[in-house]
């Protein structure tokens, strides 16, 4: 057993470095928007649709299957981008159905799920390219909450442990862990919104950011149970001490296009 703690501080450490890394870049890219932004969202949705293929088809896709997820992703990016979100959810749809019929047409009815990736990553292109014509700050202010989220429930997880969230779907997940990343969330959404817009709206902002956590960590256990069904560990080995692009960003998945809904019907804006 003792081999294992080097193992687990050095998967620590790269997950520390990676974060301290990334999240820079993706911060200055989001502030930067234009067409910078929309490519590294099409290009991690890409990434993510790719991997979602080879964990529900459980080998690598045949290249044609890839090119037409990867291909339908872009379509959802440019006609969001272009033509506004609903648009974007239109080709979206038609996009699903398109690959679902040919999937199922010429690798033998392997199921709904591989085409259930389109709508998994492209509700999220939507959403963010959605939220980043309102400027960058709703996009900060969601990444940063997701980040909160995250954090809590892995710190608060480990320090007070306790009884597990969903044993079945992720073992080392607990109820400390989801009520420490809400009120984690809720800090940070207080506090960023207070920076980001007006400090009054941090009232309101808090008790959203908390439920926006809920829903973030939903977000992960509904990847944990795929992975789980699927008898895998990680979706992918693309960041070090991270996994894939989905073990990433999973709660991205859920609380952005909620987050995005959230805003259309409160005509919330940060301006």
């Amino acid at each position: 057993m003792a081999p294992s703690v080097p193992s687990k501080r050095s998967n620590l450490a790269l997950r520390i470095l990676s974060s301290l890394v990334l999240g820079p870049l993706i911060l200055a890219v989001v502030v930067i928007g234009g067409w910078e932004f929309a490519l590294i969202v099409t290009l991690l949705a890409v990434l993510g649709v790719d991997e979602w293929l080879r964990l529900v088809l459980r080998r690598p896709p045949p290249g044609w299957v890839r090119a037409g997820a990867g291909f339908g992703i872009l379509a959802v990016a440019i006609a969001t981008a272009w033509a506004g979100s609903v648009a974007g959810l239109v080709v979206l749809a038609v996009a699903t159905v398109a690959l679902d019929i040919a999937v199922n047409l010429r690798l033998g009815t392997p199921g709904r799920m591989p085409a259930l990736g389109l709508p998994y990553l492209g509700l999220t292109v939507v959403a963010l390219l959605h939220l980043r014509q309102d400027g960058w700050q709703p996009v900060i202010w969601l990444l940063l909450v997701v980040w909160a989220t995250d954090i809590g429930g892995y710190v608060f997880g480990r320090w007070i442990g306790g009884p597990k969230l969903a044993p079945r779907l992720s073992p080392k997940k607990t109820w400390a862990g989801l009520v420490g990343g809400a009120g984690l969330a809720a800090l940070a959404g207080g506090a960023a919104i207070a920076v980001l817009h007006r400090a009054g709206a941090a009232l309101l902002a808090g008790p959203g950011a908390a439920l926006l956590a809920v829903v973030a960590q939903a977000g992960d256990l509904a990847e944990s149970a795929v992975k789980r069904h699927y008898g895998v560990k990680d979706s992918g080995n693309l960041i070090p001490g991270h996994g894939g692009v989905l073990d990433r960003i999973d709660g991205l998945l859920a609380a952005a296009p909620v987050f995005a809904v959230f805003t259309v019907l409160l005509d919330a804006s940060f301006r």
